[in-house]
């Protein structure tokens, strides 16, 4: 048995076992060492409070990704009687059903037909043409904080760039992404550890009520095609067939979710890992390729989705692990990125590092399709902050959501 100085984690390396309080804010604030922990006893474990296999080795976690043994979904292989699955729950019945045709939720040849029909939107040369409007837009909202000399960075600044964009990508108005935020951040809390009864009544309202909104537009597209996403994905045949409604809801909020919530989170723990590291942003926003490296170094080391999880469509082994059919397993994205195996002194800030990929946007056919998008506006946000608001530094202490799975802050307040 290993107990670490850590009291919330207790490691059995010889049986694979961990004990660690997901809910603990010590953990949730900061992670990084815990994995640290996880890297250097036991990489791959049984997570005793969750129940379940998790993997954070860098290898592991890229191959399983790419694994076609696991899968994002079961019910198309197996039925629920079969696996001893219970049945839906009544009082979140809007939120299955928005998650129904969910691209994250999907496998081939659900998956590819959606996926094909939307990619088009998300490849680097279609979202290049996209860097004058980011630009403006950082470039306005600082405007209005400017002479303030003091800002909160998430409400200000982080939340407003990736929503509208991704917003107006779709089709939907700029003056809608308030509200698209707070149904974000009910529906997200669905996956974090401990969620209570009310998040989950939360969540099911607020899917029920972007779904009604969706739909609205969804209607409004169909009768006047603009151009935009939506209107893309409701009159574009893939195969000789259109989709349907309730997969075009599904799409459009998962767009619009996975579009925002990860990228807001992660302007905020980029500037906050500079800000503590003492960097120098003019060597860090020196050129494009400076500006690069450093992006995708705070993406390595404080990514903003940490855990995957999928399962076992067929009996399977894996580092010494039999998973029989229906089993989920999870990977930890954020702790294969600091992987010693593959990444030297991982738990410090380089931002000259040049390593390889870091796995924040994960693999394989589920690869984010947002990718691109989220990294142009990351390269054009931070030198753009950083450049205007020279002596940057944090007002005080950051606040951490208390959402596990996705790792951000609720505020970060700055002074220069």
């Amino acid at each position: 048995m290993t107990t670490t100085h850590l009291p919330f984690l207790t490691i059995d390396a010889a049986s694979r076992r961990v004990s660690l309080d997901g809910r603990n804010p010590d953990f949730y604030r900061d992670p990084n060492p815990v994995y640290a922990a996880l890297h250097a006893h036991c990489p791959t474990f049984w997570w005793e409070e969750q129940k379940q296999w998790y993997f954070t080795g860098y290898d592991h976690v890229n191959g399983l990704l790419r694994d076609r043994r696991f899968g994002r979904q079961i019910l198309h292989v197996a039925t629920r009687e079969e696996l001893g699955m219970p049945e839906p729950q009544d009082h979140v019945r809007h939120f299955d059903a928005a998650e129904a045709w969910s691209l994250l939720e999907l496998e081939p040849p659900e998956h590819t037909r959606l996926r094909t029909l939307v990619n088009r939107a998300f490849v680097s040369r279609m979202i290049e043409r996209l860097t004058p409007e980011i630009t403006d837009l950082c470039n306005q909202a600082i405007d209005r904080f400017e002479k303030d000399g003091r800002v909160e960075l998430l409400t200000a600044f982080a939340d407003i760039l990736p929503v509208t964009m991704i917003a107006r990508m779709i089709g939907i108005p700029d003056d809608m992404g308030p509200q698209l935020l707070k149904w974000s951040h009910a529906y997200v809390r669905m996956y974090m550890f401990g969620r209570t009864r009310e998040d989950e009544l939360a969540a099911d309202k607020a899917a029920q009520e972007f779904s009604d909104y969706v739909r609205g537009v969804i209607a409004e597209r169909r009768a006047e095609p603009r151009d935009d996403l939506l209107s893309h994905m409701v009159h574009t045949e893939h195969k000789g067939q259109l989709l349907t409604e309730d997969e075009l809801i599904s799409t459009t909020i998962v767009l619009l979710n996975a579009g925002h919530e990860a990228t807001v989170h992660q302007i905020g723990n980029a500037v906050r890992t500079i800000l503590e590291n003492d960097a120098d942003p003019a060597a860090l926003f020196a050129d494009a390729k400076a500006t690069e490296r450093t992006v995708e170094e705070c993406l390595r080391i404080s990514a903003p989705v940490h855990i995957f999880q999928r399962y076992a469509l067929e009996d399977v082994e894996l580092d010494g692990i039999q998973f029989r059919r229906g089993d989920k397993v999870a990977m930890i994205l954020a702790a294969a990125n600091l992987d010693p195996k593959k990444f030297s002194d991982p738990l410090a800030f380089k931002a000259d590092r040049d390593e390889g990929a870091n796995l924040s946007f994960g693999a394989g056919i589920h690869f984010c399709i947002g990718a691109p998008l989220a990294r142009l506006e990351l390269n054009i946000a931070l030198p753009i902050l950083f450049q205007r608001l020279p002596g940057l530094k944090i007002a005080k202490a950051p606040v951490v959501k208390d959402v596990y799975h996705f790792h951000g802050l609720e505020a970060l307040e700055l002074t220069w």
